[in-house]
């Protein structure tokens, strides 16, 4: 059995989605193969030397998991892209690319955060490919704590307000992005998160029926997405 989770958006100011995750990794979580955490794991991240003692113990809850056995996954988010080793080393986790081709029950699928397919939302590319730059990532990390802070409230205050002002046709996924990706890495599954709308979309992939998962948010509750030998099964579940 594997899980794959996204958008969480873990944060001291919501501890009842760190207690629900805790409790997840110390559960259902035991009981896979592997665990896939496809971005937007923290609300924020300014860079591995700004951990507090919060992140730290989302980071042993991993590594406790890590060492029962569970193979762990995470990928960059649009919250969380400047994630770096250091986390994952303590985290015990690898860190995938973003989109990442992997293998789920003998085929292959193609692994995302999602915010790269939403396309139609020019502003947001630019932003995108500016942030993620090597030369950009260099001289965010480089820039005192202090300004990196301000930097992220600035960042996520407009995006909200951005958000609240685009067409819902904008922020999603671009749907002629999605055959075109799927095609180019030769797979019938998608699976990503970012836009907060859990479903399984049916689509064609040069003449073959696919499938494009998209992931669900924790927020008043928590979503997992179970692959096994039955296929692929996404639920919610409530927080204690």
């Amino acid at each position: 059995m594997i899980l794959l989770i996204s958008d969480l958006h873990l944060e001291q100011q919501r501890p009842d989605i760190t207690r629900a995750f805790v409790h997840f990794l110390q559960t259902r979580a035991r009981q896979a193969e592997a665990l896939y955490i496809l971005g937007d794991f923290f609300e924020v991240w300014v860079g591995d030397d700004a951990m507090g003692p919060f992140q730290h113990e989302i980071a042993s809850a991993l590594r406790e998991l890590a060492d029962s056995g569970t193979r762990l996954y995470l990928m960059h988010g649009n919250r969380d892209f400047m994630l770096g080793q250091r986390f994952c080393q303590l985290a015990g986790c690898t860190l995938l690319s973003d989109p990442c081709r992997v293998s789920f029950n003998g085929e292959p699928v193609l692994l995302m955060h999602g915010d790269s397919l939403c396309t139609s939302d020019a502003a947001y590319m630019r932003m995108r490919r500016l942030l993620r730059n090597p030369l950009s990532l260099w001289l965010l990390r480089h820039l005192p704590l202090a300004k990196r802070h301000a930097l992220a409230r600035k960042l996520r205050k407009e995006s909200q307000l951005q958000t609240r002002q685009k067409a819902v046709s904008i922020i999603d996924v671009t749907p002629s992005e999605v055959p075109r990706l799927m095609a180019k890495y030769g797979v019938r599954t998608l699976i990503h998160g970012h836009t907060h709308r859990p479903a399984s979309h049916t689509l064609e992939v040069n003449g073959q029926s696919a499938q494009r998962i998209v992931l669900g948010d924790w927020d008043q509750q928590g979503w997992a997405l179970q692959v096994d030998e039955k296929g692929y099964h996404q639920s919610a579940f409530a927080f204690d």
